[in-house]
């Protein structure tokens, strides 16, 4: 009998699915709404229900699957338990354990940013590096780490969590996390509109800006046409993402990093001004550090989530 298994990936509006072979080559992927009312009490059960009706339509047999690896957007210990997902309005949910017995399959439960890093790790734009980061920025700032071939979680989990790195002595409005000057705050795509923002409100120069939205995508297609507020708030961008990304690469010495999120549709010029500023802090020896856009874009968790499950023999 012929084995599957499964890669979904749990976020704050949908949950992603993807059946996969041994081999990795995505078969059928589907997504149904999260639905987070009554702190995501339903999702478990919305998950082992989609699941049923995608098998019964593809006439497989449940025991056909060998496991499903799940990403979760929040802090997830070692054991499975979801520590907090505040998105999902989960605190201490044992999600491994109750997926395990509603699927009755093995399970295994991960950052969703580490299983996107491993997922672009494996078939995406970090395929041949066994060390890298796969930076998300997008409504915040997310990172999974890859070391060795394998994804760092730190003690409690909390590895990657650079959006949280202070950055900017002057911000005093409260970041999620409780703090003030996060690098999310102002480098994320939420951080740049705000930034966008800010420049158009001190200033009466003309700007392309003026004309209409102001977005991670608008402020980067103003910089290209040469606008010069936008170009500015680009090069700040640059400049907190360029300093934080030296920092982490310092310790950790990838051969990559990935940037995916909504920011990265804006294109290779949002890694030209990281790689700028990025080399002004960068030590030495890690100053040529490979900077790539992600490839698998919304697929990279469901991609490393059956990764998760194949490399443990699932």
């Amino acid at each position: 009998m012929k084995k599957y298994c499964l890669g979904i990936d749990i976020g704050g509006t949908s949950i992603k699915s993807g059946l996969f072979d041994r081999q990795g080559v995505l078969l059928e992927k589907w997504s149904i709404p999260t639905r987070i009312e009554e702190n995501g009490k339903h999702i478990i059960g919305d998950i082992k229900d989609s699941t049923d009706r995608k098998l019964e339509s593809l006439g497989l047999d449940p025991g056909q699957l060998s496991g499903a690896g799940v990403g979760v957007p929040g802090q997830v210990s070692r054991q499975g338990e979801v520590l907090f997902a505040e998105n999902l309005g989960w605190y201490h949910v044992p999600l491994t354990e109750e997926l395990t017995r509603q699927l009755g399959m093995p399970v295994r439960t991960e950052n969703d940013a580490n299983l996107a890093a491993l997922g672009e790790m494996w078939k995406g734009s970090g395929s041949r590096c066994s060390n890298l980061l796969f930076v998300t920025l997008g409504t915040g700032i997310g990172c999974g780490i890859v070391a060795d071939g394998r994804i760092l979680t730190g003690a409690a989990g909390a590895a990657g969590e650079i959006g949280h790195i202070h950055i900017e002595d002057r911000m005093t409005e409260k970041c999620n996390c409780g703090k003030s000057g996060c690098l999310e705050q102002l480098a994320s795509g939420t951080g740049l509109r705000r930034m966008g923002e800010w420049a158009l409100a001190s200033s009466n120069e003309p700007s392309l800006l003026r004309e209409g939205e102001v977005s991670a995508r608008t402020i980067f297609e103003a910089a290209a046409a040469g606008d010069s507020l936008a170009v500015r708030v680009a090069e700040q961008f640059g400049e907190y993402l360029g300093k934080a990304l030296a920092i982490c690469t310092c310790v950790l010495n990838p051969q990559a990093v990935l940037i995916g999120g909504g920011v990265s549709k804006a294109g290779e010029i949002v890694l030209d001004y990281i790689r700028k500023h990025y080399r002004k802090y960068a030590y030495p020896p890690c100053e040529n550090t490979d900077f790539r856009l992600a490839a698998l874009g919304g697929d990279a968790g469901i991609y490393g989530g059956a990764r998760l499950m194949i490399e443990g023999g699932a």
